[in-house]
């Protein structure tokens, strides 16, 4: 299996394993260094970034999800995301362009692969990947919930993944929904 497949494999397990709707917000954050077996940071590949995107394109469009692509630490994990996401959701936008080795090589090819994406400082995600240790829980709405997929690696990468649920409250009284014979 190609990193193209791998890539597309993981986020359709996130998508059905997670119950993710159409229109769910994913942040995807990947270190193609750590997906060639090297240290994070020390071999950005733009070539492995296209064909990680690739994979990833493929399998939102066919969920129907929306990627916003995380930058690595030297833009601050900005968020590569599409134009209109940006302003639907009043995002703030930043001033930058990810490269490979200044801002991350997959960010990068997300950009290029679709013009009409814009940096955002940060948002609010329902689920993610998290590829390579990126650690991309800043950006995933409370409460950030581990799921484990079949898929445990892209490349030589860990691959984590996880989605939002809504908050648990009102302790051990509380029904996290209405039990069965409850009516009025």
């Amino acid at each position: 299996m190609d990193l193209r497949d791998e890539a597309k494999e993981a986020l359709a397990q996130l998508a059905e394993g997670a119950q993710l709707r159409p229109g769910a917000l994913v942040v995807i954050g990947c270190s193609t260094s750590e997906v060639a077996g090297a240290p994070i940071g020390t071999a950005p590949s733009l070539a492995l970034a296209k064909e990680l995107v690739m994979g990833f394109e493929a399998a939102a469009k066919e969920a129907a999800l929306v990627l916003a692509y995380q930058c690595c630490e030297h833009l601050n994990r900005a968020l590569a995301v599409d134009g209109r996401v940006v302003r639907e959701r009043g995002l703030t936008e930043v001033t930058a362009f990810p490269l490979p080795g200044a801002g991350g090589a997959v960010a990068s090819a997300a950009m290029l692969f679709d013009p009409g994406r814009h940096l955002v400082e940060a948002l609010m995600a329902d689920g993610g990947l998290d590829v390579g240790q990126t650690l991309i829980g800043m950006h995933i709405r409370p409460v950030a919930t581990p799921i484990r997929l079949a898929r445990r690696t892209i490349g030589q990468a860990v691959l984590t993944a996880a989605y939002a649920r809504p908050k648990l409250i009102g302790g051990q009284r509380a029904a996290p929904a209405r039990p069965e014979g409850v009516t009025w």
